[in-house]
C-alpha cells in the first residue's frame, strides 16, 4: 500500500477490499474444479470457466494498465478473441487470472479517495474514476457468480465446499458472530 494516510483512502480500500472478496471466492470455487470442467461450458451457448476468466483478465488488463492517463480500451485487446474456446493448462488459465488482478490491485494502490472524482475514459466516453471502479466490480462480480454457478454445477455427484454460509445454517453463522436472533419484521408477519 502507498504511504497515503488510511482516512484519505476510506472509499479506495473499501472498494478494493470488495474486489479482493471477490477475487478469493472465484479461486474457492476453483480449487474445486476438475481440470476438465474447467473448459467444459455448462451448454453451447455459454462460456467455459477457462474462457470467462480470459475474459475477466483481458478486461482487468485493459481497464488498470496506465488506469488514470489512457483509454479503457485499449488497442492491444482483442477482446472477441477472449470467448474462443480455450484448453490452456489449468497453470496458464491461474497465471491469466493473477494477471489481470495483479494490474487492477496495482491501480489501486496508487488511488485516494480524492482520485474518485476525476475523470477517465472507456471506449472514449468520460467516467469518474468512482463510477469506473463500480463498473468494474460490477462486471468482475457478474462474472465471478458465473464461474461458481459453472463450478458447482460440475462438482455435481462430488462433495461441493460451500463458499459462503451454506443453507439452513444461518442461525448457527449468526450465532458464531454473537448475533441474536430478534423477532420478524412486522411486514414479514402472517
Amino acid at each position: 500500500m502507498t504511504a497515503t494516510p488510511d482516512h484519505a483512502r476510506t472509499a479506495v480500500a473499501a472498494i478494493e477490499a470488495t474486489f479482493r472478496a471477490q477475487k478469493s471466492l472465484g479461486e474457492k470455487a476453483l480449487a474445486q474444479t476438475s481440470d476438465a470442467a474447467l473448459h467444459t461450458p455448462l451448454s453451447p451457448d455459454t462460456s467455459s470457466v477457462a474462457v470467462i476468466t480470459r475474459h475477466m483478465s483481458g478486461n482487468l488488463l485493459s481497464r488498470f494498465t496506465d488506469f488514470l492517463t489512457t483509454d479503457g480500451e485499449k488497442t492491444w485487446r482483442d477482446r472477441d478473441r477472449e470467448f474462443i474456446g480455450d484448453h490452456a493448462p489449468r497453470e496458464e488459465v491461474v497465471r491469466r487470472w493473477e494477471q489481470g488482478w495483479t494490474c487492477l490491485f496495482a491501480a489501486l494502490d496508487t488511488l485516494n479517495d480524492t482520485d474518485l472524482g476525476r475523470t477517465v475514459t472507456i471506449r472514449s466516453e468520460p467516467h469518474t474514476v468512482a463510477l469506473a471502479l463500480a463498473r468494474a466490480l460490477a462486471h468482475q462480480s457478474y462474472h465471478v457468480g458465473q464461474i461458481v454457478q459453472t463450478c458447482r454445477v460440475h462438482a455435481q455427484g462430488r462433495a461441493w465446499q460451500t463458499l459462503t454460509i451454506p443453507r439452513g445454517g444461518s442461525d448457527n453463522f449468526n450465532a458464531k458472530m454473537g448475533h441474536t436472533a430478534e423477532s420478524p419484521s412486522p411486514a414479514l408477519r402472517v
